[in-house]
């Protein structure tokens, strides 16, 4: 199409600055953080958001997943950019206010490895050791649905 980025052009757009991720992987799979570093955090449970910037549950969601790092400094609050274009997810973040550390799947490994849906948005529980204790493919209304669905799974 006359006029649309080629698939080089869209990989050449820079990605905006974004906070760090505060591990260095999730469970078994490596990424990179959207936008920023990562480093290692204690072992804490970590919160996973697996989402895509052209996603709208994801966009009403992920303001949730803010509230959620800021009441538990505890847990560990990340996202997952499940889609190729890394500067879109990170505007996306930005244009919503939204400062959870995101990492970067241009090729749906965190989904694939662990035999996640092909459904976005995904929450995904670990606990300290980095091990899932359960999945949640479905959008969470509000910070209270959420926290009570984190804590019980923590909880098992």
């Amino acid at each position: 199409m006359l006029g649309s980025p080629t698939k080089q052009e869209e990989d050449a757009t820079p990605v905006a600055a974004r906070p760090e991720c505060p591990v260095d992987t999730l469970g078994k799979v490596e990424l990179p953080c959207l936008g920023a570093e990562s480093h290692s955090a204690p072992d804490a449970p970590t919160v996973v958001n697996v989402w895509a910037w052209w996603c709208g549950p994801c966009r009403q969601e992920l303001p949730l997943f803010d509230d959620l790092a800021e009441s538990h400094p505890e847990w560990n609050v990340v996202g997952v950019h499940a889609d190729t274009n890394a500067a879109n997810g990170a505007a996306l973040l930005n244009e919503l206010g939204v400062q959870l550390p995101s990492f970067q799947d241009d090729h749906n490994t965190f989904a694939g490895t662990y035999g996640l849906p092909g459904v976005v948005p995904i929450t995904v529980v670990m606990d300290k050791n980095q091990q899932i204790v359960q999945t949640f493919p479905a959008v969470f209304a509000s910070k209270a649905e959420l926290e009570t669905a984190v804590k019980e799974a923590l909880s098992r």
